[in-house]
Parts: C-alpha cells; sequence; structure tokens
C-alpha cells in the first residue's frame, strides 16, 4: 500500500514543525516543502492533502510569498492557516488588509458552520490567533465558517472543492480544540487512513539501505548519542556484514563514555565498530587555545582528517551515513528560512566532504527526535542512550572556559560526573533538556579544614526545552543543589565554590561557549 502523505507549503511560521508533528500524531507522514514548490512536483507526489503554513509576511505586499496558484485546480484538499489562509484567499478572489490593531494571543471563536471542517465541535472555543492582516472579503464560491469579535471572517471553507482557511493556529496548544480540527481536515476532508507508525518505518528503511548498499560497504561516525546509533542500529539490520562504524575517542569525552559505548555496540549488540584513541592528538592541537570558535574548529577539523582516514582502510566502501533529523533538512532547505535557522547551525546537512566521494546516506531525514527516539526503543537501544542528553560535537572542550589540559578535564568529568548522578537520582533525567557542569577560568578563596584554599570555581546548568532553540532554567529542589555542593566540593580534588546558571535562552545560549 502506498504512503499516505500530507504536504506543508513552509511560508517561514515558527510553527510550521509543530503543524509536521501534529500530523504525525495521527499517524499519517507529513512532509514539509518549499512554498514554491510547482503544481506538477505535488502532483507527482500524490498528497492525500496540503497545508499552507503562517508566516511573517504580508501578502498586500507585492513582494509576499505565494504558492502556485494551480494547486487549487488539482482537486486535492487544502487548509490555509493565518498566512496560509491570507494567500488563498488573495489567489482566489478574495480580499486581505492590513491593519495595526494586530490579533495576537487567546481569542474566543464562534463557529457559524459546524459541519467539515468544524464537525462535532462545540458552537465556540478559545483559539490562538497571532496575525496583523485579515481577509476581508471571501473569495467566489467561499462561505465565512467561524468568526471572533475582532475577526468577522475567522475561518472561511468552499466544500465542494475541498478547500479551508483558518485565520489562528490549530496547531498550537493554545488552541483548546486544534486537534480536532486537524483530525477533521486530515481524516474526514482528505480521508487519510492513520496507518502510519515507526515499526512500518523500519521495515520500510532496512529495505531501502538493502536496495541503495547492495554488495558495497557503508561507514558511520558513531558518537554515541540517538540520532547516530539509532542509524547504526538500522545499517547493522540491514547490511549486517557490510556495515562499518567508526568511534574517535577525542579526549573531551565524559567520564567513562568511550567505555560504555565499546560495551553497548560491541559487546551488546555486536556491531562492527573500530575504536579510535586520538585524544593525545586532540589534546596536543588544544594546547594553549582559548577562543572558542578555534577550539571547535580543531576538534572539527581534526575529526573529518581521522575519519578519513579510517574510512579508507576499509575496502569497498561507497556510502557514508549520518544520522541527520528533519529539523536539519527542513532549516537547510527552506527558501525562506525560519526563526530557527537563523539560530542553529547544521554540521550534517550538506557536511560531506567532496574528495570523499562517498554517496550519503540519512535513513532518519524525515524524523523528529522523538520519532527517532520511538525507533530506538524498538530496536532495543537502552534508556542511557535513548534519553542521553545533547552533547556538543566540541565536548567538554567548550565547557572548559579558557585553556584545556588533562587536569582541568579530569575535574570536569568527575564534577560533571556527579552532577549526572544526582539527575538521575532525582529521576529527573527525562524532564531536563540538558544538565552539566562548566569549569570557569577564575579560582576563588576558602576555608576547607582551617586551611585557606585557593581553588577553582564550577557551574551548574540545567535547562528544561522542547527543541533546544529556547530554554528556561531548572529551578531544582534547594535540598538537591546542597546535595550538588557539597559532594563536588568534598569529593572533587580542585574545587572549592560551585554556582547555579539562572539565565533562560534567550537572553543566554544553552552551553557558554
Amino acid at each position: 500500500m502506498k504512503q499516505e502523505i500530507i504536504l506543508i507549503l513552509d511560508f517561514g511560521s515558527q510553527y510550521t514543525q509543530l503543524i509536521a508533528r501534529r500530523i504525525r500524531e495521527h499517524k499519517i507522514f507529513s512532509r514539509i516543502v518549499p512554498y514554491n514548490i510547482t503544481a506538477k512536483e505535488i502532483t507527482e507526489l500524490s498528497p492525500k492533502g496540503i497545508i499552507l503554513s503562517g508566516g511573517p509576511s504580508s501578502v498586500v505586499d507585492k513582494k509576499s510569498p505565494l504558492p502556485d496558484a494551480r494547486i487549487f485546480k488539482l482537486g486535492i484538499p487544502v487548509l490555509g492557516v493565518c498566512y496560509g489562509m491570507q494567500a488563498i484567499a488573495q489567489l482566489l478572489g478574495g480580499r486581505t488588509k492590513h491593519t495595526k490593531a494586530r490579533e495576537y494571543g487567546k481569542a474566543e471563536i464562534f463557529i457559524d458552520d459546524n459541519r467539515s471542517l468544524f464537525s462535532s465541535l462545540p458552537g465556540n472555543f478559545t483559539c490562538w490567533a497571532s496575525h496583523g492582516d485579515y481577509v476581508t472579503k471571501v473569495p467566489p464560491g467561499f462561505s465565512i465558517i467561524a468568526h471572533t469579535l475582532n475577526s468577522p471572517i475567522a475561518a472561511m471553507g468552499h466544500r465542494a472543492r475541498k478547500i479551508y482557511g483558518v485565520q489562528f493556529h490549530p496547531e498550537v496548544t493554545h488552541t483548546e480544540k486544534g486537534n480536532h480540527i486537524l483530525s477533521n481536515f486530515l481524516l474526514k476532508i482528505c480521508s487519510c487512513s492513520g496507518r502510519w507508525n515507526m515499526h512500518s518505518f523500519i521495515k520500510q528503511t532496512i529495505e531501502e539501505i538493502r536496495k541503495t548498499v547492495g554488495k558495497n560497504k557503508v561507514v558511520l561516525g558513531l558518537s554515541g548519542g540517538v540520532d547516530s546509533s539509532v542509524t547504526a542500529l538500522l545499517l547493522h539490520r540491514a547490511v549486517k556484514r557490510n556495515s562499518r562504524c567508526i568511534f574517535i575517542n577525542n579526549g573531551v569525552l565524559r567520564k567513562d563514555e568511550p567505555d560504555q559505548i565499546k560495551q553497548v555496540f560491541r559487546s551488546n549488540f555486536r556491531l562492527n565498530l573500530d575504536y579510535v584513541e586520538a585524544s593525545k592528538r586532540f589534546l596536543t592541537r588544544l594546547k594553549g587555545v582559548i577562543d572558542p570558535e578555534e577550539k571547535r574548529k580543531i576538534i572539527g577539523n581534526e575529526f573529518i582528517k581521522i575519519f578519513e582516514a579510517e574510512a579508507k582502510k576499509i575496502k569497498g566502501v561507497k556510502f557514508l551515513a549520518q544520522g541527520t533529523l528533519y529539523p536539519d533538512v527542513i532549516e537547510s532547505l527552506s527558501p525562506i528560512g525560519s526563526p530557527s535557522s537563523k539560530i542553529k547551525s547544521h554540521h550534517n546537512v550538506g557536511g560531506l566532504p567532496e574528495h570523499m566521494k562517498l554517496k550519503l546516506i540519512e535513513p532518519l531525514r524525515e524524523l523528529f527526535k522523538d520519532e527517532v527516539r520511538q525507533i530506538g526503543r524498538e530496536l532495543g537501544l537502552p534508556d542511557s542512550i535513548l534519553f542521553r542528553q545533547p552533547f556538543p560535537g566540541p565536548g567538554l572542550a567548550i565547557r572548559i572556559i579558557g585553556e584545556i589540559t588533562p587536569e582541568r578535564l579530569n575535574i570536569l568529568r568527575e564534577v560533571d560526573f556527579r552532577v549526572m548522578e544526582e539527575i538521575q537520582k532525582e529521576n529527573l533525567s527525562k524532564q531536563i533538556w540538558q544538565s552539566f557542569a562548566i569549569l570557569l577560568p577564575i579560582k576563588s578563596v576558602g576555608v576547607m579544614g582551617d586551611e585557606r584554599t585557593y581553588e577553582n570555581v564550577v557551574a551548574i546548568r540545567c535547562v528544561s526545552s522542547v527543541d533546544g532553540m529556547t530554554a528556561d532554567w531548572v529551578k531544582l529542589p534547594p535540598e538537591l543543589l546542597e546535595r550538588l555542593s557539597n559532594r563536588i566540593i568534598n569529593e572533587v580534588k580542585g574545587v572549592n565554590r560551585v554556582v547555579y546558571d539562572i539565565t533562560s535562552k534567550p537572553p543566554a545560549t544553552i552551553e557558554w561557549e
């Protein structure tokens, strides 16, 4: 059976990825595509429905982004969200007006037509609005199906052509019946069956990898994070003898991490794993380096050099696998650029050195992080990897402010180990996005055993987040903070002061460097 798909045309909304996630919660596959995709390209993909996202532009501007008008003649159901609704009105003969009085935040919506899109919904409920433009006249054949006190046309529809628009955002949790509205569009209007799941994805992906790789070999740089780990297991299931993983110890990993990786993947899963001990090489290159960007460049360039050298030792390698995720792909391809693409850069997408001449395999490139974890669970990955917190590529090098030395690395490893241990004891691991320690480039005076000390200061950073783009500092229980401070100072030689970072993102970033 051919996979059902809903296409989301991206106009640069901060909520575009959220729309995709909400659709997948209904067990329907969704794909985000540029707003300027052609009607012909859409036809080739055979989607069950099309959603036009919101966006920061104004359709009344001459240079505003608009979709190919021919998509409305394909007979495929369409739902426009906020800017998407305004684009529908603009292209099909309606009228949109810009006003200084924005409708932003929660608003009460009143249903004027409870058929199709608003089927089985109450007469009024709270929705989330965020717009400065209004549709003042619906296109010919359309009718007004909902309104708010400030927006006479809060939703419109053409039942015969199955084209609808809503001025609010059903994808956000602030809209009380948003999930129900999307369900009506997906299941009733688009006639989707909702059978897509991770089990079918695994089966299909393994078949595709086998077909692609054939009798050739594929290599993967294994970091121990959930993305590369799941990719490694998929490769192992698909082409066991022809897949090889390379794990490089760059010397700036956490305590016992290299041994854990070898235990899980060599001993438990019996993957073909090449372990490369390169700690001295990296630390020699990092000696005396203080600038964080220079640290990143040195570690990144050195990693590529070592990885290339190791890959060349393997005969018959034609493919390089990477754990690229869907958000990375979306932000790299969007013609407008979502807000997140301006904050975060991604090393995977387009990161293959040209002279390696290897073809790229990215089996997770259409999945979100939570979906990757679901696959990992089905493949038998332990929770220690499934819920492993995001860890920067440069590792502890950017959590040591200032010069990196073996002594300073040892101090930070021991402190970091105790932070993670105490967080796990409190069962907070799954609630906290990241919890870690930072070794500061200062020393402070202290008193220990009636003697004066002059030792290092460490900071503890714990944040909660959904996607890492924004984050709030976690209000840890005072008892836990006290226990952390006591353990670190008493058990880690060279530290006599512990501070807690209470800054959110923004204005700060999650990492200090």
